[in-house]
């Protein structure tokens, strides 16, 4: 069984400057203080937090859209399984709305990947660009 997470946050960044930090492999590593590898083309892959997360890019729209195959490597992740998420980048007075959806997330994770995103990624977001 899998279950879905969809999240929101508003942070005081264009939808360029928001991109350009999940997509580039310095400036994903600078927001998680982990390594990322980051390829910008579709069909590319990537890892985040120094190979804890790995998965390719499914869709890019530069400055709108994100969508990647995702992996976590967590104890009850299942070998060789992936999810879909996906980044929609809204541009909002002063800022950018994310809106974030990660499908097929094994139900064993759910919780701790839910928080993870939280934890690691909007958080840092807020702490680098401000929040809305």
């Amino acid at each position: 069984m899998s279950k879905i997470i969809r999240q929101s946050i508003s942070i005081k960044a264009t939808p360029e400057q928001v991109y350009q930090t999940l997509m580039d492999s310095k400036l994903h590593s600078e927001l998680t203080d982990s390594p990322a590898k980051m390829s910008s083309e579709v069909g590319g892959s990537f890892t985040a937090y120094d190979g804890y997360i790995q998965g390719k890019n499914l869709e890019l729209v530069p400055n709108k859209i994100i969508v990647q195959k995702w992996r976590g490597s967590g104890e009850n992740w299942p070998p060789k399984y992936f999810s879909k998420i996906k980044y929609e980048l809204t541009e909002v007075p002063g800022g950018t709305r994310i809106d974030f959806t990660h499908e097929d997330v094994p139900e064993a994770e759910h919780d701790n990947i839910k928080q993870g995103w939280i934890d690691n990624y909007w958080m840092q977001l807020e702490n680098k660009f401000g929040k809305l």
